[in-house]
């Protein structure tokens, strides 16, 4: 084999080995995104399949461990109706995550198990929206911004 195909084919063998690993990498760290409306009425098909949940931490269902740094609370919908709904379990083990309480707009990144329980691997807290209007009240127009100045 002359030294041009030795070159070509070497060139050959990095293109597949980088076209592997990014096939293999992005295979393993793809994970299906869906709020929790999404996620309940489908979620034995997500059985042993990574998973990133959103959805609201429920009133009353926070078990915090400091102890051994185990956390277990219900992830349940964003919009509160008149009977709660049920949820789905999560645990965690690490550190609590900052701002998380009870009502918390909350991204749970992990895998779904059979046993209807999300073992999760990364908690991700949303800021409150303390700077969005009250909903009976309006914004400004550009007039009220000027004069406000």
């Amino acid at each position: 084999m002359t030294k041009k195909g030795q070159f070509f084919l070497g060139i050959a063998c990095v293109i597949g080995a980088v076209g592997y690993l990014m096939y293999t990498g992005i295979r393993e760290t793809s994970l299906y995104y869906l709020t929790i409306e999404e996620f309940l009425p489908k979620r034995t098909a997500f059985a042993d399949e990574g998973v990133r949940v959103a959805g609201r931490v429920q009133a009353g269902t926070i078990n915090w461990s400091p102890k051994d740094l185990r956390l277990s609370f219900s992830l349940g919908p964003f919009k509160e109706g008149e009977s709660p709904s049920p949820g789905v379990l999560v645990r965690y083990q690490g550190v609590l995550p900052d701002m998380f309480a009870e009502g918390r707009d909350v991204i749970v990144e992990g895998r779904y198990s059979p046993a209807d329980v999300l073992e999760a691997q990364t908690i991700m807290t949303s800021c409150p929206s303390k700077y969005e209007p009250a909903a009976d009240e309006q914004p400004p127009t550009t007039g009220q911004q000027a004069s406000a100045r």
